[in-house]
């Protein structure tokens, strides 16, 4: 499976996990707050510290919010309210960015309009994340993908088909650095429902390299999703669960994410490789637990070994179990003394 480059990091098959802390509105209208959660995003361990780029005029109709009620339902103020108070303003770009970089921690966002995509283009973002709302958004696809830069792409509520139409403009634009996210487009998501199976399955649809985008609660899908393949898992982060937003509920704090991207590391040690071969750690054991001949009364030199003069024991220091029979009927050419290993050299 092909590679991509992330700026500095290889992101595919055999390279570690590639994990983004998704902080989306949770710095909470702050600047100060932005920049800890950086801070956090890098302390936990995660590659990426990644934004979402919108204008509420630009990415909500209000009036057709307002026609079903249901829409927001959970909520206390309206669609376009809760949109307009979670904008990460764009005159904070650059210095986000800016700041990741110092950090040591990529920074990119999810640009949900073209000037947007200009904005992050301009300051140098590592990649593009596409959310799953806009997978039939294919004219701002274009958009991006002729950026050049890797793309990342959400695929929750979406069908094989649309997949591959927005896959396909994007190579069609020559920009084959693509990754694939399985999702499911709920907050928070159900566990039973994360079909994690289907990520694999457009790794080899599509053969690019997959990943995960998670807002279940806790960190199983993300590891069920390391142990098939995942290239990339995202998770939204926040400070404290229990502060107002949108995304602060159903996110990952501190602890979690750290206990998550350390059970990643270890699990991606546990896989090691489709090689069945013995391990360092078997080296004594595979002579401990296994058995051998052993010689079950005295057998003096020039006797004729019967079945009732050997029993098979453990360790593993004499001739192995399935040679009894070429031992039977041979004769001792020295000593062997009762509980001593049978061995070629004594036969």
């Amino acid at each position: 499976m092909r590679k991509i480059r992330i700026g500095e990091r290889w992101v595919g098959e055999g390279e570690p996990t590639y994990v983004i802390a998704e902080i989306g509105s949770n710095f909470d209208g702050n600047l100060e707050q932005a920049k800890k959660l950086v801070d956090l995003a890098k302390k936990v361990g995660a590659d990426a510290a990644k934004f979402q780029s919108f204008l509420p005029n630009k990415i909500i109709a209000e009036k057709g919010f307002k026609t079903k009620s249901s829409f927001q339902a959970e909520w206390k103020k309206s669609v376009y309210e809760v949109y307009a108070e979670a904008v990460f303003p764009r005159k904070w770009h650059q210095e986000i960015a800016e700041y990741a970089r110092r950090k040591g921690i990529h920074f990119f966002s999810s640009p949900y309009d073209k000037e947007a995509v200009d904005l992050l283009d301009e300051i140098n973002v590592a990649a593009f994340k596409i959310g799953s709302g806009d997978i039939t958004y294919l004219s701002l696809i274009e958009y991006i993908a002729k950026k050049g830069r890797p793309v990342i792409l959400a695929t929750g509520a979406s069908s094989m088909g649309e997949i591959e139409e927005a896959v396909n403009t994007i190579e069609a634009i020559g920009n084959k650095d693509i990754i694939l996210l399985q999702s499911i487009t709920n907050y928070p998501s159900p566990i039973e429902q994360a079909n994690i199976r289907a990520m694999v399955t457009l790794r080899e649809a599509f053969q690019v390299p997959v990943g995960y985008s998670d807002h279940s609660p806790g960190s199983v899908v993300p590891l069920g999703a390391v142990a098939l393949g995942a290239c990339v898992i995202e998770k939204h982060f926040t400070l404290d669960k229990k502060r107002e937003g949108p995304d602060h509920p159903f996110a990952m704090d501190v602890s979690e994410m750290t206990t998550m991207i350390k059970d990643i590391r270890l699990l991606e040690a546990a896989l090691g490789s489709p090689v069945k071969q013995l391990a360092p750690a078997e080296m004594e054991t595979v002579i401990l637990q296994r058995r051998s001949l052993f010689a079950k009364a005295d057998i003096p030199a020039g006797t004729k070994v019967t079945a009732e003069m050997v029993e098979i024991l453990r360790p593993a220091i004499g001739m192995l179990p399935q040679y009894l029979d070429l031992v039977i009927g041979r004769k001792a050419k020295v000593d062997i003394h009762e509980g001593e290993p049978i061995t070629w050299e004594k036969i």
